[in-house]
């Protein structure tokens, strides 16, 4: 079920935030590029807040989530980094029976998970999981209506 205006969350200005977008950047498989990628996003204070890999043989797919955006899109364009963005959901959990409750919630609004990752540090220290599924706003909704903390790209931002 899609969001209504009256559901969809606000900011003060009476906009949707943004939401959470995340980096798939496509290196070969060779030593030393993964701390490459990461090292360009750190020397300009772009903070990696959420990691995960896809290895094969010959190439990888570093999918990371960035307090900065529009900052990570320049220095990964600049330095030649091939990627594409996309957005995902990403929600506050709190030990293993939030986790529960979380997949419960997607379950019950008939969601299928792609994939699933912890965020590495949040800016107020509390946990949180970064998911790729169909249908990111139903899921944002069915998430919300089960009491769960979805969070948008202005909660992660430094």
């Amino acid at each position: 079920m899609p969001l209504t205006d009256i559901d969809a969350p606000r900011t003060a200005r009476g906009r949707t935030p943004a939401p959470v977008e995340q980096f798939s950047v496509f290196i070969p498989n060779k030593l030393g590029r993964m701390h490459e990628v990461v090292r360009r996003l750190a020397e300009h204070q772009v903070h990696v807040l959420a990691l995960t890999l896809l290895d094969t043989t010959d190439s990888t797919i570093i999918r990371l989530i960035v307090d900065d955006p529009d900052r990570a899109r320049a220095l990964l364009e600049e330095h030649g980094f091939p990627f594409t963005e996309t957005t995902i959901v990403a929600v506050e959990i709190e030990g293993e029976r939030q986790l529960q409750g979380v997949l419960g919630a997607l379950l019950e609004a008939e969601l299928n998970i792609h994939y699933t990752y912890p965020f590495l540090t949040r800016p107020n220290g509390r946990s949180a999981l970064a998911l790729s599924l169909e249908h990111p706003e139903v899921a944002e909704d069915a998430l919300r209506r089960n009491q769960f903390t979805v969070l948008y790209q202005s909660d992660l931002s430094r």
